[in-house]
């Protein structure tokens, strides 16, 4: 068990953040970062990402994977493949509309994250990110959009959801 330094919460071990209070439990000059290439981030990408929901992976099998989510308050990477259209939100007890990818294990609600907050999709060759109503907004590159219209994104855009930022990562069309 590792005892959270903020509110003394008894948290699992290997937990990054106090399940109670949200606190970093893993001090920050104990962390390395490294280059990697494409290859090795997509096989660390696949061994560590959550399944989406929907998407079922087995094994040998090739994800046509488009874009990944790389939530940057976390590092966590979220590949989007398999579908054309993935709706973003958090997941609330008894809400009949869940959203494909929740994003509540990622401090969604603490964020500002709303159920259905917005929607990111591959038409053609352009990615597409839409606002759909969210309580709390939407930032494109530190701009805020409009709700229920379209915007291109780029590979390296930086969508934030509320104040959850993540960065939109594409794989060449």
């Amino acid at each position: 068990m590792i005892v959270c330094p903020n509110c003394r919460h008894n948290n699992m071990t290997g937990s990054m953040f106090c399940s109670e209070c949200g606190a970093h439990l893993i001090a920050s000059d104990n962390l390395v970062t490294q280059n990697i290439t494409p290859d090795q981030a997509e096989m660390e990408e696949a061994l560590s990402s959550p399944p989406i929901t929907g998407i079922h992976r087995t094994a040998g099998s090739k994800l046509d994977t488009w874009g990944t989510l790389h939530l940057l308050e976390t590092g966590q990477m979220l590949p989007l493949s398999d579908r054309n259209e993935f709706t973003l939100g958090r997941i609330s007890d008894g809400q009949p509309i869940m959203p494909d990818i929740d994003l509540s294990p990622y401090h969604a609600y603490a964020n500002g994250v709303s159920r259905l907050h917005g929607v990111v999709k591959r038409v053609h060759e352009k990615i597409i990110f839409m606002d759909l109503g969210s309580s709390n907004g939407t930032y494109l590159n530190g701009k805020r959009i409009p709700p229920n219209v379209e915007h291109t994104l780029r590979h390296g855009d930086v969508v934030m959801l509320g104040k959850l930022k993540i960065q939109i990562l594409l794989q060449p069309i």
